[in-house]
């Protein structure tokens, strides 16, 4: 579900602030992959967001995570901000849904490392899931 509604999010000291002024999606999706289970401490959700239509103020820190990704949080009070594939400064932002008070009642898109989520993490609902195996056959660069 594409959107163009201006969105509004904060860390949670404050000092990081981010608005989203473009197309997004306004629905999340959901990682259950481990680096993600440990960056989210269970499930790491995320909506994607035009770079373009994204401004970022404050002290970020950023975290390269992997070969082809960063992730961002805040270097005051280490809320989590965002990953983002780093082969190209035009790439889309993964933003954290849970700093933007419209994004509460979005619903979920999908789901991807569904096999590997923490039995205390599961989610219901009907929508699209991957296993780590079908994920990792589409996108061979995670691995």
């Amino acid at each position: 579900m594409s959107s163009a509604t201006k969105l509004a999010g904060r860390c949670l000291c404050g000092e990081v602030t981010i608005s989203v002024d473009g197309e997004h999606d306004a629905q999340p999706g959901a990682c259950h992959c481990r680096m993600c289970q440990r960056w989210s401490g269970g499930v790491f959700l995320a909506f994607t967001a035009a770079a373009d239509a994204v401004t970022v103020e404050g002290p970020v820190k950023r975290f390269q995570s992997t070969s082809f990704a960063e992730r961002a949080f805040c270097g005051k009070c280490g809320t989590h901000l965002w990953m983002r594939n780093t082969n190209d400064q035009a790439e889309d932002y993964d933003l954290m849904p849970g700093l933007f008070d419209a994004a509460h009642d979005w619903p979920l898109r999908s789901e991807i490392y569904a096999d590997k989520a923490m039995v205390a993490v599961r989610l219901e609902g009907d929508h699209p899931r991957k296993t780590a195996a079908a994920y990792e056959a589409s996108n061979p660069h995670t691995k």
